[in-house]
């Protein structure tokens, strides 16, 4: 099965062990408690609330397909067959480990085969997979894997930069490290030249 459907593939028994919003609050208030709050305090009132409606909108790639993104290709494009480079794409993930933050910048270039897609549904499938719980490689991979699946270009370039909470806040405590992913496939991943001019036009 395709990695990126899989990736997109909720378990079959998701919805059935999904607990309602009033229980997903109530273990908010659970931890407030744990780290030595007063859960009845004014500040704190409605804290559980709004941390489940951020929440909401942190993870709401598990409630959205890369596929659907990508599902509209345009092929009168002239007979263009340069590289088409989109950088500088900023997202946030949060760390599957700790579920504290990444933070960076996404870097996706490919070379059409037939046609190519609306240069927003890219930074839609950034997105898509970077709002779920994720580790920075996973993320890379899966980005690149529904490209290919709905794209089938002749070569996939993304690189990945970004900086990770889990390392800033906590255990070894080291800000300002930026962690470096890529995937190359097709022409790129064949052909030096080619990785160099992304790699060149990427920093320009």
């Amino acid at each position: 099965m395709d990695a990126a459907l899989t990736a997109d593939k909720k378990p079959e028994n998701a919805e059935k062990a999904r607990p309602t919003r009033e229980e997903a609050e109530a273990a908010v208030r659970t931890l407030l408690a744990y780290v030595g709050e007063d859960v009845t305090r004014e500040g704190l009132i409605e804290t559980p609330q709004r941390v489940i409606k951020a929440y909401d909108e942190f993870y709401r790639g598990y409630n959205e397909s890369a596929e659907e993104h990508l599902g509209t290709t345009f092929e009168e494009i002239s007979g263009y067959d340069d590289i088409v480079l989109l950088r500088d794409i900023p997202f946030y993930s949060h760390c599957e480990h700790h579920m504290v933050p990444f933070i960076g910048k996404a870097h996706i270039a490919y070379y059409p085969r037939a046609g190519v897609v609306g240069l927003s549904k890219l930074a839609r499938v950034v997105d898509t997979f970077s709002r779920r719980l994720q580790t920075q490689e996973n993320l890379t991979a899966q980005i690149a894997d529904a490209i290919e699946t709905a794209l089938k270009p002749r070569g996939i370039a993304i690189l990945m930069e970004a900086e990770h909470q889990c390392m800033s806040l906590r255990g070894v405590q080291k800000s300002g490290v930026a962690t470096l992913t890529s995937r190359f496939t097709g022409i790129f991943q064949d052909d030096p030249a080619a990785q160099s001019r992304f790699l060149t036009m990427v920093n320009r």
